[in-house]
């Protein structure tokens, strides 16, 4: 692989060059997620992508060749099976992937010496800016200690939870998706000593690891996972994955001014303005009965009221290390009835608790 972090390739895009890290195994659907990535990258020098094949399974392995030079094969080399407890047997596919995730990130960081990377699993389909929004981002992980990780997925991005007009909106959220998202060196030097043997997921969500940071997520999905079989073998897919929206609009996140993400305007503005959204009940809401427009927010002080409300309002209730998903915060922002929902704890909010998962 032509190694395209050399300083005039990086002069010549935008100042940086990031691989696109697609994680395969035994798929021979990888196709799909490869097709997409190269129809609509804009410059594949500066969006080089590498595949990472664990299993030795040969028929994927001749699908990925057939791309020739649009991409770089790389084949993660311990095969050897991996010891887990017997009460963990049937779930050793998750160490397969935590050994596999460590090993080619080894590779794209410390090997090929990339400062960034965006990482694809073999089910995604990506929306047509999709690399518009990471070139977007980019610069904002870079520049806020705050945040670290962009990701392209909307966890509650069903149809009829996001505002389909409003494809350009970007939230921080204190949850990390993952599903098509980006990390830089300098966070894979701190996370790489200590990587796990399993579930690097929910370990990486963490407070040992997260150290109260963000991610920016969209308010429209820019991924979408085809794969309903798995190792969590079609777990959400039926009652929930196949049901995101992805996005289908260009957005020139480019063009955009972005600096309402980074943490002191996000506060300033975001917060305060979700703490002046005046309070209404599910019922007010679902029947239609809010006098005014604009924005509303529901209020919850306990783990089962949270629960209670994100299950009748289609939102999923769990929490990873306390945090429910997409919150910042505590509060989780989404889209019904033609108006934007807050569904936020009181203003004085303590932080998480890690007694709420």
């Amino acid at each position: 692989m032509k190694n395209d972090s050399s300083k005039q390739t990086k002069k010549e895009h935008n100042g940086f060059v990031i691989p696109i890290l697609v994680f395969a195994c035994n798929r021979v659907s990888v196709s799909r997620c490869l097709d997409q990535l190269i129809h609509y990258r804009p410059n594949p020098d500066q969006f080089p992508i590498i595949v990472s094949q664990d299993c030795n399974h040969k028929e994927t392995t001749d699908v990925i060749n057939k791309y020739g030079s649009q991409v770089t094969l790389i084949k993660q080399p311990d095969q050897s099976d991996i010891d887990v407890l017997p009460q963990e047997k049937k779930f050793k596919g998750y160490f397969k992937i935590a050994r596999h995730y460590g090993w080619a990130l080894n590779q794209t960081f410390f090997n090929f010496n990339f400062d960034a990377v965006i990482i694809v699993e073999d089910d995604l389909e990506i929306a047509p800016d999709f690399f518009e929004y990471f070139t977007a981002t980019y610069p904002l992980l870079l520049e806020d200690p705050t945040l670290w990780c962009i990701s392209a997925w909307n966890d509650n991005g069903k149809v009829g939870l996001v505002n389909e007009n409003n494809a350009e909106q970007l939230y921080r959220t204190d949850f990390f998706p993952g599903l098509g998202w980006m990390l830089t060196k300098k966070l894979w030097s701190e996370l790489c000593t200590k990587w796990p043997r399993s579930y690097w997921d929910d370990w990486i969500r963490q407070p040992n690891q997260r150290k109260e940071r963000a991610c920016i997520r969209p308010e429209i999905s820019r991924t979408k996972t085809f794969g309903k079989i798995g190792v969590s073998n079609g777990l959400f897919f039926e009652k929930h994955l196949k049901f995101i929206k992805l996005n289908d609009l260009f957005v020139p996140f480019t063009k955009l001014d972005l600096s309402y993400l980074l943490k002191d305007t996000y506060e300033k503005e975001f917060v305060q303005k979700v703490y002046q959204s005046p309070v209404v009940s599910y019922q007010e809401l679902k029947e239609d009965k809010i006098i005014y427009d604009g924005p509303v927010r529901i209020v919850y002080h306990t783990k089962d009221a949270f629960k209670r409300s994100a299950k009748m309002l289609g939102l999923m209730d769990d929490f990873r290390s306390g945090v429910p998903r997409m919150a910042y915060r505590g509060i989780v922002t989404f889209y019904y009835k033609k108006r934007t929902v807050h569904l936020a704890p009181s203003f004085n909010w303590k932080g998480y608790d890690l007694s709420w998962s």
